[in-house]
């Protein structure tokens, strides 16, 4: 009850509060402000809605300003631009490998990729690829509130789409506007293309770390090869899981480690990790069934890791290296000619050839072309086997500084300790074909592990007496100052400057033929024959035309003016390639084809962009000179420095030409030769530059004839040309003197000093020799000299043979040190006879000559100092019976004694002057006793004695012999010295 009326009394209450409208008034008030608020709010967030999307909008707008609107086939020709990885090829079309590249990729359709991949890449990477445009918002929004928030967590809002547009058109920066654009394009291009041509693309271009040899790759074909060594149709769940996972982070989750070599368990877990989260998402999207996802759980991935494959590099470093190199020039300068340069620009511009060489380079690793090189894939195996297997390059040795002689120190990079340097001796070869000038094949060197250079295309060194066929002999012959048969005497010789020199065998030869001197390799010969020319400045008009470049003409160092040129003493050396490239100018007939290694360049549609043209051959020597010099060459391999060389060839018969060469201290060594169709050229020597120890040249023209029967075993037409060079028109066989290269004259023929030889039908020799004369001879003060017109006949040498000295004059011989010099070194038979005659006038004082003195007798012979007059040429000697009885001429003498009989007589001489003017007499020199004999007095008779009688011999006893009579010398009372033996008197 009162409960009821509780209740009652309240309900009444709260009647009469409503019905007084205190409540409804407060109501209305309140809602009105609630209302208002709420209202302004809405209002502020609409206009702020509408704000914040024109100043997003706006923004949005503002980053992407500057990127045209691009059109399908814009947009079409970036996206397919894959950096595909450029292949290499030998001759033939047989391939190579691939060009060695920051990133390696092949092209593969979708229809030839696994299902399995298609499903792991948009169920890892896209989950909405199939349906949304390009982008999609909710991952836009939800990244770029981590990146406001400066969230830990980044969960990325890149479609496929997206990350295709990173890839091929923009970069990789983290910005607003990259990411607008990225953006903006992602949903032009899902305008434009089909969802499977997004797809195939992004396939195609996107990193998928190292394969098992370390190198980085892209595209899924690559990568299906790299990691598993299938092909990307092939690839099993688990594996399409495994490489699904890999574009998220490519280096973390890669299998393999820079090297190649796999990665430890603790290096492998990342990746199997993300493969399980893959084939998580893969059965979420129910792109796999249950049963699918647990095999491929518990499958062992690890087990098909795939095993390196040796690359090109690899196998052929200094081949593929040098074909890199080579290639990387050609499309610079297509690139250059593209934009408008000339070679000229290039030439006289390094920044410019470095951009150009920058561009190229990455066009050559990314755009698939096919590079085809003139290499001949079998030869260049085989003498990569030689090379590998000689086993006479003599021995290595230690490297010391040059200005210490300290032993040179390095770190070994597997114990990291300090070790000598030891070094061995390199080799580097080329064969080159003649008229065309392709590179056949060449060694780089003895391995590339132990030395990166190439020694056949980048190391130059001095090249010796490889350089007197090319600077000195051939152009001196085209200038006519030589011809083989000319005469150059090898003397001691000192030039301007103070240059002087020398022979590698350190002796001199005398009067010898350019020929002789070409095979023998003669130094000094060389250098004067050069200095004949050198004013025409022979390395300009003809080096230069054969490709060498690194000349040096400076006022420090003068490549053009140096004899020592001559000698193969070049400033910057010369490399294999551009010395046997030089040597093919003789093989074809005096005309340069400048040598190339790429024949030819195409995309990887097939297109050829660049396919070598050969130039017209430049002229650098006559037909008739050039057959000359390989003549004279011919006689190198047959009879000179090289004659070892046709005994170690399987075809001896073939025509070859060549010259061997060593530089300076013995630290290089050469040959180079060839025949109608190559040339084959081969250097050897150290790195830091040694001596090579004897018989260096024989090794190294060893090996040379290795790599020749090589090669003529896999190639006979080319190596081995039936045909010889062709002798041109011209060319005539003419006599010659030995004594001077003129023309022989009687007196020369009948002494059987005559040879033949070829000559230049312009440049054959027109005068007869003048070097020799024949007549009365006289040796005055130790030299002969022509018999003058008063000159004593019979102090002359008869009809001897001398130089002429007026010859002598003209050949300026005699000012040199020694004119017996001229007389060749290992000379015989007639040369021993040839006198050296003064070229000095015997000038007449008019006066009579000193008188001989100290006339003395000694043992048989009279013996006399010499008179203090020059021009004495003889002596006159007279005799008397008796002191006071006249003298007569007994005999005459070039010498300074005379013999006499023993019978007792005076004597005395006089010297006899070139003019026939005779001295005082000298002192008188008396032989045997002219004193008279005292006379004897008588003796007394003696009584005679009586008979004894004689004594009786006893038995078997001998008698006793007579002592004989004591006889009486003559000459035992003269003075004189104890000289040598008697002159050539007579006995009168």
């Amino acid at each position: 009850m009162k409960f009821k009326e509780f209740i009652h009394r309240y309900f009444t209450k709260v009647k009469t509060w409503w019905q007084k409208g205190i409540f409804q008034k407060s109501y209305r008030i309140t809602y009105d402000v609630l209302w208002n608020i709420i209202l302004f709010f809405i209002i502020i967030g609409v206009v702020g809605l509408f704000f914040g999307g024109g100043v997003g909008a706006g923004y949005f707008a503002s980053l992407v300003k500057d990127e045209q609107v691009r059109d399908k086939e814009s947009l079409e020709e970036d996206i397919y631009n894959y950096e595909e990885t450029s292949e290499l090829y030998f001759a033939d079309n047989i391939y190579l490998g691939d060009v060695g590249s920051d990133l390696y990729r092949e092209e593969v359709q979708l229809d030839e990729v696994s299902e399995f991949v298609k499903d792991a890449i948009i169920a890892t990477e896209d989950e909405y690829f199939e349906t949304h445009n390009g982008v999609v918002p909710k991952a836009i929004l939800r990244a770029v509130y981590q990146e406001a928030s400066n969230s830990d967590i980044k969960t990325g809002g890149s479609t496929l789409t997206q990350q295709l547009i990173k890839n091929q058109i923009l970069t990789n920066e983290v910005s607003f506007e990259r990411k607008a654009k990225e953006i903006l394009l992602a949903m032009r291009v899902e305008r434009f293309f089909e969802k499977d041509e997004i797809l195939e693309a992004y396939l195609n271009i996107v990193p998928f770390g190292r394969n098992a040899n370390g190198q980085n790759i892209a595209g899924i074909q690559t990568a299906a090869q790299g990691i598993f060594g299938v092909d990307a149709k092939d690839i099993n769940l688990a594996q399409a899981a495994f490489i699904a996972g890999l574009p998220q982070s490519p280096s973390y989750y890669t299998p393999f480690l820079n090297g190649g070599t796999p990665k430890d368990e603790e290096g492998l877990e990342p990746g199997l990790s993300r493969m399980k989260s893959v084939l998580s998402r893969m059965l979420s999207a129910e792109h796999i069934t249950q049963e699918q996802y647990d095999q491929a759980i518990n499958y062992d991935i690890v087990a098909d890791f795939a095993e390196p494959i040796p690359s090109s590099l690899d196998e052929y470093p200094y081949l593929t290296n040098e074909i890199k190199k080579r290639a990387t020039e050609v499309l610079a300068d297509i690139l250059a000619k593209e934009d408008g340069y000339s070679d000229e620009d290039l030439e006289n511009n390094e920044a410019l050839q470095e951009e150009y060489s920058i561009l190229a380079e990455r066009q050559l690793g990314r755009n698939g072309y096919k590079v085809h090189s003139t290499i001949n894939k079998e030869i260049f195996d085989k003498w990569k086997e030689i090379t590998a297997n000689y086993n006479n390059y003599g021995p290595d040795k230690v490297v010391r500084d040059k200005t210490t002689n300290e032993v040179v120190m390095v770190e070994n990079p597997e114990t990291g300790e300090m070790e000598q340097l030891v070094e061995p001796v390199q080799v580097g070869s080329m064969l080159i074909d003649n008229t065309s000038g392709k590179i056949i094949s060449f060694v780089g060197g003895r391995g590339f592990e132990t030395e990166q250079l190439n020694h056949a295309t980048n190391a130059p060194r001095p090249n010796g007496s490889t350089m007197k066929p090319l600077l000195v002999y051939a152009p001196a012959m085209e200038s006519g100052a030589v011809q083989p048969g000319s005469i150059v005497a090898d003397v001691e010789t000192t030039f301007a400057g103070g240059y002087t020199p020398g022979n590698y065998t350190g002796r001199y030869y005398g009067l010898v033929s350019a020929r002789e001197a070409l095979y023998k390799s003669h130094n000094v010969t060389a250098v004067k024959t050069y200095a004949k020319i050198i004013g025409s400045d022979p390395a300009a008009q003809y080096l230069e035309k054969m490709g060498f470049d690194r000349l040096v003409k400076n006022a420090n160092h003068n490549d053009h003016v140096n004899l020592s040129t001559a000698l193969g003493s070049v400033r910057n050396g010369v490399t294999v390639e551009e010395n046997t490239n030089a040597y093919s100018t003789f093989g074809n007939d005096g005309k340069f084809s400048d040598a190339y290694m790429i024949e030819k360049i195409e995309t990887v549609d097939g297109e050829v962009i660049y396919q070598h043209e050969s130039k017209d051959p430049v002229e650098v020597f006559s037909p008739q000179t050039n057959y000359l010099m390989i003549d004279m060459m011919r006689d190198v391999l047959s009879r000179g420095t090289a004659a070892g060389v046709k005994g170690s060839l399987t075809n001896p018969n073939i025509d070859w030409a060549g010259k061997t060469g060593t530089s300076n201290d013995f630290y290089d060594t050469w040959f180079v030769a060839t025949n109608p169709n190559v040339t084959v050229g081969s250097w050897m020597g150290y790195d830091h530059n040694m001596q090579l120890i004897d018989g260096y040249s024989t090794r190294n023209v060893s090996f040379w004839a290795q790599l020749v029967n090589a090669a003529t075993e896999i190639d006979p037409e080319l190596m081995a040309p039936s045909e010889r060079f062709e002798r041109p028109g011209g060319i005539v066989s003419r006599s010659y003197c030995v004594t001077s290269g003129l023309l022989p004259s009687s007196l020369c023929s009948e002494l059987g000093l005559v040879q033949s030889d070829l000559f230049n039908a312009k440049f054959v020799p027109n005068k007869r020799d003048d070097s020799l004369i024949k007549g009365r001879y006289v040796m005055l003060d130790g030299e002969a000299v022509v018999a003058g017109e008063n000159t004593p006949e019979e102090f002359t040498e008869g009809d001897g043979v001398a130089f002429n000295p007026e010859w002598l004059k003209e050949m300026e011989y005699d000012k040199l040190r020694d004119v017996t010099d001229l007389i060749p070194w290992n000379a015989s038979g007639v040369w021993a006879d040839i006198e050296i005659p003064s070229t000095e006038e015997v000038a007449n004082d008019g006066r009579d000559p000193a008188v001989p003195s100290s006339l003395t007798k000694s043992g048989n012979a009279l013996r006399w100092n010499s008179s203090a007059s020059k021009d004495v040429v003889g002596y006159r000697i007279f005799r008397a019976s008796e002191p006071d009885a006249n003298f007569n001429l007994i005999g005459n003498t070039t010498e300074l004694d005379f013999n006499i009989p023993e019978s007792k007589a005076v004597y005395r001489i006089v010297a006899v002057d070139y003019f026939g003017q005779e001295s005082a007499a000298s002192q008188t020199v008396v032989v045997g006793d002219f004193s008279e004999p005292e006379p004897e007095e008588p003796e007394e008779p003696k009584e005679p004695e009586e008979p004894k009688e004689p004594k009786k011999p006893k038995p078997d006893e001998p008698e006793e012999p007579e002592e004989p009579e004591e006889s009486e010398n003559p000459g035992d009372n003269d003075s004189g010295d104890n000289g040598g033996n008697g002159g050539n008197g007579s006995n009168n």
